[in-house]
């Protein structure tokens, strides 16, 4: 009879140890994830982070790729010590395990208190932004983040194209008769943005603050869900290991 509960009790470890190896597996999948959306946000989507006074939502990619390196490393040293029955492997992993729990409450944190103040954010900065800075020396990157803008949404100015007379670039030599900078137009070439007629560029309602408020707020969701999403994983790790 002892004998039959020895066995019981290690076939039921040996379950144990497979179904923990399972949830670190996909712990270290979620990792890679996390890590992606955050390297995406930074490098695919990093020329609009210059046109935006406030660092919270660079920060909030930042602490999603250091999560998501902290989650992958965890995965592994998880089945590690799962196999290895390591009591200090399994010390460092649980400390991860918090570590990586703080970060991804604190992106969520960070993405919904910025998702609050993002509207005022920009109805105050980016007119001022892209009507100072553009084309002017050592702003190179904001240049560029209002091209790619004004071309990739199909805008033009921030609230609408007037807000263009009002802009400093105007004033230098080499684009006297320019009404708006040509990525303003359907079909960019050579001075098109001499003309503002509505055939020529975007007019689009609300101008370009609405294009990239929605773009930002999505891109918050996801960061907020992501983030708060496998913190709830990792409960769920923790409950089972408890």
């Amino acid at each position: 009879m002892g004998e039959y509960d020895d066995k019981k009790e290690t076939c039921g470890t040996i379950c144990l140890k497979y179904l923990l190896f399972t949830f670190n597996f996909f712990f270290w999948l979620a990792g890679g994830a996390v890590m992606a959306v955050g390297i995406w946000t930074l490098v695919e989507k990093s020329d609009y982070i210059s046109l935006l006074s406030s660092s919270t939502y660079a920060a909030t990619a930042y602490i999603l790729v250091i999560a998501g390196v902290i989650v992958m490393v965890t995965g592994i040293l998880g089945c590690c010590a799962t196999f290895k029955e390591r009591r200090q492997l399994l010390r460092v992993y649980f400390v991860l395990l918090l570590c990586i729990f703080l970060l991804e409450i604190l992106a969520g944190i960070l993405a919904y208190i910025y998702y609050q103040q993002l509207n005022d954010e920009l109805k105050e900065n980016l007119r001022d932004t892209m009507t100072q800075k553009y084309k002017q020396p050592g702003e190179e990157q904001v240049t560029k983040a209002v091209d790619k803008l004004q071309q990739e949404f199909k805008c033009c100015g921030s609230n609408n194209s007037a807000d263009w007379k009002d802009s400093r670039w105007l004033e230098q030599p080499g684009f006297e008769g320019h009404k708006v900078p040509d990525s303003c137009c359907k079909t960019v070439t050579e001075a098109c943005g001499k003309r503002d007629h509505p055939s020529n560029i975007y007019k689009v309602e609300g101008g370009c603050i609405t294009k990239l408020e929605t773009f930002i707020l999505d891109h918050l969701r996801l960061i907020g869900a992501v983030g708060v999403g496998v913190a709830c994983v990792q409960v769920g790790v923790l409950r089972i290991v408890v």
